[in-house]
């Protein structure tokens, strides 16, 4: 069941995931290729144009509209304030390394596209970055599948509870990064309103009387 499954829709299911996020779905491609149910090539070349297409596509949007985008949410606001801090100080390092930087990975390209990034040297370093990410990421969870076997012996019969617990990490990571991001847009909002609450203290002006004469 799971490999006709697979067969039917494996290789566009990693194509969506990658192209809207990416590291969760490529990390069970690359296990379920070390299993024989998937070709590891594919995966790689199928992660990388999803990867490719999702960014290309955030970063124009964010050439467009990337300030209406981040202004939906108080999180999203944020954590593009602090992409864009990032960007100024080190453009072409972030362009290619920010697949790897988890919780940054949708809204760095918003970002980069923000800060008017050339779209020509993006559309260079983008791809280097996005073949560099799923040929690692992919290898990664291949070689996993390699030692899990050298441990475990036959795989076989653990290999659901296997991909079970890797959508469980990837769960768990996903919920600790949206209450760590909500928690952190509550506290700037809090600072926020607190700042436009204080009164500002208005100097008045001392006049200083001089001494009659005697």
């Amino acid at each position: 069941m799971l490999q006709h499954f697979l067969q039917e829709f494996g290789y566009f299911a990693l194509f969506l995931g990658t192209f809207f996020e990416g590291e969760t779905i490529l990390v069970l491609a690359g296990f379920l290729a070390f299993r024989g149910y998937m070709d590891i090539y594919v995966v790689v070349v199928v992660a990388f144009f999803g990867s490719y297409a999702g960014d290309q596509l955030w970063y124009f949007m964010g050439r467009r509209h990337g300030r209406k985008l981040l202004a939906r949410k108080p999180r999203w606001q944020l954590m593009g304030d602090r992409a864009l801090e990032h960007i100024r100080k080190h453009p072409d390092i972030w362009v290619l390394s920010f697949r790897f930087v988890y919780g940054l990975r949708t809204v760095m390209p918003v970002a980069i596209g923000l800060s008017g990034y050339p779209p020509g040297r993006y559309l260079l370093l983008n791809g280097i970055g996005a073949a560099i990410w799923a040929a690692a990421l992919a290898a990664a969870a291949y070689h996993f599948g390699a030692v899990l076997e050298g441990l475990l012996g036959n795989v076989k019969k653990y290999e659901l509870w296997v991909l079970g617990g890797l959508l469980l990490l990837g769960l768990a990571l996903w919920l600790r990064r949206r209450v760590k991001n909500a928690r952190a847009a509550r506290i700037k909002a809090a600072e926020a309103a607190e700042a436009s609450s204080t009164p500002v203290p208005v100097e008045v002006p001392v006049e200083i009387k001089k001494p009659a004469d005697e």
